[in-house]
Formats: structure tokens, sequence, C-alpha cells
């Protein structure tokens, strides 16, 4: 068998070019088609579905065989279908800004950048966009995997309205930027503070002596470390390239897994998958054995519970509230059962949203 020339190479893949444009754009005229049903049906104005989203990512890397990794293989498809929902309706998305920060990278991430970002000062702001209807998702982070939980968006779900819709996990590469010459010449650090302690180590052994000043988000710090001479930050790739930095030091963070994950937040109930979470908020009565009380049902009925977290009341001091992440949906029997059996051992049970679990 003669060996292909690299001329017929190249044809072969501009053919293939071409016929992946036909696909594409037979895709996009099938969800112009969908915006026009949807249009006259009950759903109206309710064109971004999560479960929906997620079912046909799992569908494809169900039958991607390479050789793109799946990881690659579900940001192609994410931006396809991204861009054919654009035609649908473009979705406004909140996020904490300013742009740059790990927060957009989610946002971008989990809806593709055919979306109408919306960058906001604070986590709290990100819930207030969504409710007012300004935007119509947040994206706000949730935990860590080397820091814990991020207490000021547990907080907000104390007294909104609004669901969980769905969730994103993001590999945090953690990059020490500054526009100076030599370590040695850099005189103060800006970073958020989970950023500092996800970076202890390296800090310690290549920056012992440098002032550290913690800021309300990594995009801050690489903005003030931008204005600054003999300033750094620790930021990502994308504030570098925002804030004209360059990148001295990458991959900074202690642990090479650093992860953080991140919710999707809105106004709509999102139908089952094969693969779901349903979190939790309860407030246990002051009684003894009254967490073991709430936990029992769980056991009972076969439900797996992947975090607990606790939280002041606000309401009274010394009591808390429990935020419970659980495997399924709200509309599965088991959680239905579980969460009847819960509410007769709570003082407050609140459903804060039954969605797909990450899709890589």
């Amino acid at each position: 068998m003669n060996k292909k020339t690299l001329s017929d190479l190249r044809q072969q893949i501009d053919a293939v070019d071409r016929q992946l444009l036909n696909f594409i754009s037979e895709r996009a005229n099938l969800a112009q088609q969908i915006a026009q049903v949807k249009a006259q049906s009950d759903e109206g104005g309710l064109y971004y579905r999560p479960d929906r989203e997620a079912s046909v990512l799992k569908s494809v890397l169900e039958h991607n065989q390479g050789p793109l990794s799946d990881e690659e293989m579900a940001r192609l498809i994410r931006e396809i279908m991204s861009a054919c929902l654009a035609l649908e309706q473009r979705l406004q998305v909140a996020f904490l800004g300013p742009s740059g920060t790990f927060t957009e990278e989610a946002a971008y991430k989990h809806f593709g950048h055919s979306v109408q970002t919306l960058a906001t000062n604070s986590i709290d702001d990100v819930f207030r966009e969504v409710e007012s209807d300004n935007a119509n998702y947040g994206v706000v982070p949730i935990e860590n995997s080397t820091q814990g939980i991020v207490n000021s968006t547990l907080d907000m779900f104390l007294e909104s309205t609004l669901s969980i819709v769905g969730e994103v996990e993001l590999r945090v590469h953690q990059h020490l930027l500054s526009n100076v010459e030599k370590l040695a010449d850099i005189q103060v650090l800006y970073s958020h503070q989970q950023s500092l302690a996800q970076c202890k180590k390296w800090l310690e052994t290549n920056l012992p002596g440098v002032k550290r000043v913690p800021v309300s988000s990594n995009a801050d710090a690489a903005k003030r470390a931008a204005s600054e001479k003999n300033a750094a930050a620790i930021a990502s790739e994308t504030a570098a390239s925002v804030y004209d930095l360059s990148i001295h030091s990458k991959n900074i963070e202690d642990s090479p897994d650093n992860t953080t994950r991140f919710l999707i937040i809105g106004k709509q109930d999102v139908e089952p998958t094969d693969d779901d979470k349903t979190t939790l908020l309860i407030s246990a009565r002051n009684k003894p054995g009254a967490l073991y009380n709430l936990l029992q049902p769980l056991a009972k009925n076969n439900v797996s519970m992947t975090r607990i977290e606790s939280r002041p009341s606000h309401c009274v001091n010394w009591e808390y509230v429990f935020f419970l992440d659980l495997e399924g949906h709200i509309k599965n029997d088991t959680i239905k059962n579980c969460i009847a059996e819960l509410k007769a051992e709570a003082d407050l049970l609140k459903v804060l949203g039954s969605y797909p679990r990450a899709v890589l």
C-alpha cells in the first residue's frame, strides 16, 4: 500500500472540514426550529435546559473513541451547544468579577463563550442580579479541594429564593504574575486569601520576605500588580492576558489536583438525568441527638450523602443550619421518601435544588 502524501492528507482534512461545517450548520438550523416550537409551547422563554445539556454531553463522551481526550471533546461540544443556544437566546450570566477571575473561567467552561457575562463586585451581587432578572443565571464558588467551603455562598442560600441548577468543577492553576525581571524585585504580593493559602509552601520557599496583601479576587490582584512597580499577583492565565502581565512562575499551587467546585444558580426546576445531586438546607430542633435523628432517614432509605456543612442560623445565637449534598434527584422515590422523613425531624427543610453532577 502506497503511503499517503502530505497533499493527500490535507485534501482529506479539507473534505472533513466541509462536512463538519455542514453538520454544525444543520445543528444550528435545528436549534432555530426548536426556538420556534418553544415559543409556541408551555416552555415559553425557557431555552436553556441544564438536564438536556448534561445528557447531550454524557452521550457524546460515551461514544468518544479518541484520539481527543474526553475533556477536550467536552470543551468542543460545549462551544457548539453554546453557539447554537445563542441563536435561540443569548444567556446573561453573572459571576464574581472583575474580568479574569476563576469564576469567570467556570462560567465559560459551563456555558461556553457565546454567553454574555456580567461581572459583579461580590457573591451577594451575583445572587441579586439573578433575583432581579438582570441575569439568567449566576456562577458562585462553593468549595475548594484544599481550602474547603466558601461560607459566603452558603450564607446567601439562607435568605435567597434561587435554586441550584447545575455545578461545574474547575482545575485551578495558580500563577505568579508580574512585570518584574527577577523574583528578588518583588516587594508586595496581591492575591485572594484562598489563593495565598493554596500556594503557602511555594511562597515560603520562593518569596519568604515579601508582603502579602489579601484582596477581593485574583483578578483585582492582577489589576493592582499591573499598575504598581515591583508588585506581583497570584492569578490565572486569563488574568495575565486581561491585565497585560507576564507569567513569572506557572502552577505554584501546593496541590497539583487543586480543584474548585462552582454552583450554577437560577430560577427553574431541573428534570432528572441518570446522575444527579440534591442539596438541602436543614435546621435541626434543639434537642439531644438532633443531628443523629436527621441522618437516620438517609441510612434507612439507602441515600448517599456526599457532603455536610454547618453554618450559624443568623436567627438565634448558637443555633445552626446544615447543608447536605445527596446523590439522586428530588423526583426519585428514594429521595422523596428520605425528605418526607427528614421533614418530620427538622425545624426547617429547604430543597436548594436537584441538578446534574458536573461533567468533566
